[in-house]
């Protein structure tokens, strides 16, 4: 009986590790690979699968995600000679794992020395100075190496990336000297061009002061012009009208008769402000003679109001015979 229970709970026990032998579950985004006696035999999936025990074993596992994979850093020397460190990372995916299993030993150490050695190639095509601005280039041309060397292994290159470029240390303070010597030239470019851009626009806004100083000077001028001729119409029409008027009042019955009396009316004023002055003068004997000088503007109004008829000069007198000239 105690025999019976022994090979009882044996059998168990191998059933069971039987069955946790051959009862694999795949977790998702995984692939295992199956060699039946040595051979392959299938590439399992996500989920519950039964194997043959004893024959059937799982030789590889692969994670079908996306990996990335650390570049260690190591010199390049450009093209202008000058040793570089760089470092980088790198990401693939396992797309066959069959191919991955059996095309390559160990797919990841080979892609590392092929990301080092395409690395090397094409940092030594480019210049140092070229090197920080080619990085996306040099980016591209690494993974397209990777990517026709990787397809037979089943590995696809998604993308690589530069992390650092480190020269020496000497070469690092030259580049900073050269920079900062950059940085002084064009600061000094930039405060010529604001000093001219300045001056510029000085000038051109004086310019455009005496422009528009001329233009207000000249619109000045005409106004003026146009004002004092005005002026000198308004005062020839005003005057005009008033010799009109004054000639119209003398042919008017009474006339005559008040023009002496205005003329006899200035002249005395006249005459008395001559009397008052302190001045010497000469005047002839007729000139205080009130009535006489009132006739003498009175012919001259009656002359400009009646002109005088041109008559012809009388002929020359006959001269006398000479003696001696005739009987």
């Amino acid at each position: 009986m105690d025999t019976a229970v022994v090979v009882g709970f044996v059998l168990a026990a191998v059933v069971v590790v039987v069955i946790w032998k051959t009862a694999v579950v795949v977790p998702q985004q995984n692939a295992y690979v199956v060699e039946r006696l040595g051979r392959f035999h299938a590439i399992l999936g996500a989920g519950f699968h039964l194997l043959m025990p004893f024959i059937d074993t799982i030789r590889y596992q692969h994670s079908l995600k996306e990996t990335a994979i650390d570049i260690p850093e190591q010199i390049c020397i450009t093209k202008d000679n000058v040793q570089v460190g760089v470092d980088g990372i790198l990401y693939l995916r396992v797309l066959d794992p069959q191919r991955a299993s059996y095309g390559i030993s160990n797919y990841v150490f080979a892609i590392i020395q092929l990301a080092q050695t395409t690395l090397r190639s094409e940092v030594g095509k480019i210049e140092l100075d070229r090197t920080f601005e080619e990085r996306t280039n040099i980016n591209i041309a690494v993974v397209s190496e990777l990517d026709k060397a990787s397809e037979a292994w089943g590995i696809k290159v998604m993308r690589y990336e530069i992390r650092n470029i480190t020269p020496p240390k000497d070469v690092l303070a030259a580049m900073e000297k050269q920079m900062r010597a950059e940085r002084e030239k064009r600061a000094v470019i930039l405060n010529s061009e604001g000093v001219r851009d300045a001056a510029i626009n000085t000038a051109e806004g004086q310019k455009q002061q005496v422009i528009k100083q001329s233009e207000a000077n000249r619109v000045q001028q005409v106004n003026e012009a146009e004002g004092e001729a005005a002026a000198i119409l308004a005062v020839a029409t005003a005057t005009a009208e008033g010799i009109r008027k004054v000639a119209d009042a003398i042919q008017a019955p009474g006339g005559f008769e008040a023009v002496q009396l205005r003329v006899a009316e200035q002249y005395i004023g006249e005459f008395g402000k001559l009397a008052k002055a302190s001045n010497t003068l000469v005047l002839p004997a007729s000139a205080s003679d009130v009535g006489s000088m009132i006739a003498l503007a009175m012919s001259v109004i009656r002359q400009g109001n009646n002109p005088p008829q041109m008559t012809p000069p009388p002929p020359p007198p006959a001269s006398p015979p000479r003696p001696g000239m005739g009987r």
